[in-house]
Protein backbone atom coordinates (compact mmCIF):
# COMPACT_ATOMS: atom_id res chain seq x y z
CA UNK A 1 0.00 0.00 0.00
CA UNK A 2 2.55 2.48 1.13
CA UNK A 3 4.36 1.92 -2.91
CA UNK A 4 0.86 2.73 -3.98
CA UNK A 5 0.01 5.59 -2.26
CA UNK A 6 3.49 6.88 -2.76
CA UNK A 7 3.03 6.69 -6.49
CA UNK A 8 -0.45 8.54 -6.30
CA UNK A 9 1.18 11.08 -4.14
CA UNK A 10 3.74 11.71 -7.32
CA UNK A 11 1.18 11.49 -9.91
CA UNK A 12 -0.87 13.88 -7.82
CA UNK A 13 1.63 16.43 -7.07
CA UNK A 14 3.13 16.51 -10.31
CA UNK A 15 -0.42 17.34 -11.89
CA UNK A 16 -0.97 20.07 -9.31
CA UNK A 17 2.61 21.53 -9.26
CA UNK A 18 2.11 21.78 -13.28
CA UNK A 19 -1.35 23.20 -13.00
CA UNK A 20 -0.51 25.92 -10.30
CA UNK A 21 2.71 27.06 -12.84
CA UNK A 22 0.07 27.38 -15.32
CA UNK A 23 -1.92 29.49 -13.19
CA UNK A 24 0.76 31.64 -11.82
CA UNK A 25 1.57 32.24 -15.41
CA UNK A 26 -1.27 33.28 -17.01
CA UNK A 27 -2.14 35.55 -14.63
CA UNK A 28 1.95 36.97 -14.40
CA UNK A 29 1.08 37.78 -17.96
CA UNK A 30 -2.01 39.41 -18.11
CA UNK A 31 -0.47 42.07 -15.04
CA UNK A 32 2.56 42.80 -16.58
CA UNK A 33 0.47 43.28 -19.75
CA UNK A 34 -1.47 45.74 -17.64
CA UNK A 35 1.75 47.47 -15.93
CA UNK A 36 3.73 48.00 -18.82
CA UNK A 37 1.41 48.21 -21.79
CA UNK A 38 3.49 45.22 -23.82
CA UNK A 39 3.59 41.54 -23.54
CA UNK A 40 6.42 40.32 -20.97
CA UNK A 41 9.95 39.48 -22.75
CA UNK A 42 9.91 35.94 -24.45
CA UNK A 43 13.26 35.36 -24.27
CA UNK A 44 14.77 37.66 -21.56
CA UNK A 45 17.99 36.84 -22.59
CA UNK A 46 17.56 38.69 -25.56
CA UNK A 47 19.98 41.54 -26.11
CA UNK A 48 17.04 43.62 -27.47
CA UNK A 49 15.49 43.26 -24.48
CA UNK A 50 16.17 45.89 -21.57
CA UNK A 51 17.91 44.97 -18.52
CA UNK A 52 15.57 45.98 -16.47
CA UNK A 53 13.13 44.48 -18.08
CA UNK A 54 14.64 41.11 -18.27
CA UNK A 55 16.26 41.17 -14.36
CA UNK A 56 12.20 41.79 -13.84
CA UNK A 57 10.55 39.70 -15.69
CA UNK A 58 13.00 37.03 -14.48
CA UNK A 59 12.59 37.81 -10.87
CA UNK A 60 9.23 38.57 -10.82
CA UNK A 61 8.12 35.03 -13.07
CA UNK A 62 10.57 32.59 -11.19
CA UNK A 63 9.25 33.84 -7.88
CA UNK A 64 5.60 33.56 -9.00
CA UNK A 65 5.84 30.14 -10.42
CA UNK A 66 7.67 28.99 -7.16
CA UNK A 67 5.38 30.03 -4.71
CA UNK A 68 1.92 28.98 -6.30
CA UNK A 69 4.06 25.31 -7.05
CA UNK A 70 4.76 25.53 -3.33
CA UNK A 71 1.40 26.46 -2.32
CA UNK A 72 0.06 23.64 -4.77
CA UNK A 73 2.04 21.44 -3.37
CA UNK A 74 0.51 22.21 0.82
CA UNK A 75 -2.84 22.21 -0.86
CA UNK A 76 -2.16 18.80 -2.42
CA UNK A 77 -0.81 17.64 0.80
CA UNK A 78 -3.23 18.84 3.42
CA UNK A 79 -5.67 16.82 0.79
CA UNK A 80 -3.67 13.60 0.49
CA UNK A 81 -3.71 13.32 4.69
CA UNK A 82 -6.99 13.80 4.70
CA UNK A 83 -7.34 10.71 2.37
CA UNK A 84 -5.50 8.67 3.73
CA UNK A 85 -4.71 10.01 7.17
CA UNK A 86 -0.97 10.64 6.72
CA UNK A 87 1.50 12.64 4.88
CA UNK A 88 3.23 11.19 1.90
CA UNK A 89 6.92 10.14 2.67
CA UNK A 90 8.52 13.23 1.38
CA UNK A 91 6.55 15.50 3.54
CA UNK A 92 6.90 13.77 7.00
CA UNK A 93 8.40 15.86 9.77
CA UNK A 94 12.46 16.29 9.04
CA UNK A 95 12.97 17.60 13.00
CA UNK A 96 13.93 21.10 12.20
CA UNK A 97 12.08 22.14 15.38
CA UNK A 98 14.74 23.75 17.59
CA UNK A 99 13.05 22.44 21.05
CA UNK A 100 13.49 18.98 19.37
CA UNK A 101 17.09 19.76 18.64
CA UNK A 102 20.09 18.03 19.94
CA UNK A 103 22.46 20.62 22.14
CA UNK A 104 24.79 21.92 20.10
CA UNK A 105 28.18 21.02 20.77
CA UNK A 106 31.49 22.94 20.98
Amino acid sequence: MAKDSSKVWSAFSLVSALAAASVAKKTLNTGWRAATGKNPPANPADPDVELWEAVLWATASGAAVQLARMFAARRAAGYYLRSTGHLPPELRADDQRADKAPAPTT
